[in-house]
């Protein structure tokens, strides 16, 4: 559901400095606040609700609203703090719901399944969540941690690094991309799950995809985009609490790739979005063809 402007809004001007908003206008834009913040909340409740269904292709279809809601919740600070404040409400919170149901891992699924099978009492039986889902579960939740920090405090409570660990080293190159995006916002200003990730011996497992050259192109591009972005903007704080990182991209990669990964993360500071994206998928590359010659 996109959130919608109203018909009226073109003629919403703001009164010429100094002079006073008139009553008439100030009730205006109440209401049009009150109507953009039920607009939220019935998508957030749209969503959900399909998001919680038993069969995958419901859950599709709520994972799907709800990533067109995150990205047009993303087109203003408006909004931004309108989601922001909608995810104060243990109804509305989106990731708990991402995890007990579309990132629920599989053995877990299929425990609760022969449970129900075998009590007395007839119980619902829900469908394991398919490739399709399991991606888009991994965006909405990259949405999520990126508009509302203290959505990454929801994923830690839920183990997140350890579920999406877990996608990486056994789902599909859908799932790992999503996942490697995921896994850098859920650790942005996150020092918890940057403990969890070390924990997990994180940098071996995109190491050992980096490294593999029967994996997709594309997917270990986007390892070596993941490591940039590791190392230059998610552990490059002044205390990092990944405090082996480095030395577990020397360990893993070698010493000549750690040192050309730790000089090309320092790119972009000055560049526009674009420019930055562009220069990330070039130092990506060429970071690639240097652990392709080590």
């Amino acid at each position: 559901m996109y959130l919608k402007k109203p018909f009226w809004s073109d003629t919403l001007n703001s009164p010429p400095e100094g002079e006073s908003q008139s009553p008439v206008l100030e009730l205006v834009k109440s209401i049009d606040k009150q109507r953009l913040y039920r607009e939220v909340t019935l998508a957030l409740r749209t969503g959900l609700r399909d998001a919680r269904a038993e069969f995958s292709f419901l859950r599709v279809r709520g994972l799907r609203s709800l990533l067109k809601f995150l990205r047009s919740v993303a087109q203003s600070d408006h909004t931004i703090n309108l989601f922001c404040h909608s995810q104060s409400i243990p109804q509305l919170q989106v990731v708990p719901v991402l995890f007990e149901h579309s990132l629920k891992e599989v053995e877990d699924q299929t425990v609760s399944n022969l449970n129900h099978i075998f009590t007395v009492v007839p119980m619902k039986i829900t469908s394991p969540s398919t490739d399709a889902e399991v991606a888009l579960a991994l965006r909405v939740l990259e949405g999520c941690c990126l508009l509302h920090r203290e959505s990454t405090i929801l994923a830690h409570q839920h183990k997140a690094i350890k579920v999406l660990m877990n996608i990486l080293s056994t789902r599909g190159v859908l799932e790992q991309g999503a996942c490697l995006d995921a896994l850098i916002a859920i650790m942005l200003d996150s020092s918890s799950n940057q403990m969890d990730f070390e924990a997990c011996d994180g940098i071996e497992e995109v190491a050992h995809l980096i490294r593999d050259k029967q994996v997709e192109e594309n997917l270990r591009l986007k390892c070596g985009e993941f490591l940039l972005l590791l190392i230059g903007h998610v552990n490059g704080r002044e205390t990092p609490p990944m405090l082996t990182i480095n030395e577990d991209v020397r360990r893993f990669l070698g010493e000549k790739s750690a040192s050309l990964i730790w000089a090309a993360s320092q790119f972009g500071s000055t560049l526009d979005p674009d420019e930055r994206l562009t220069a990330l998928h070039i130092q990506a590359r060429r970071v690639l063809e240097s652990i392709d010659l080590y």
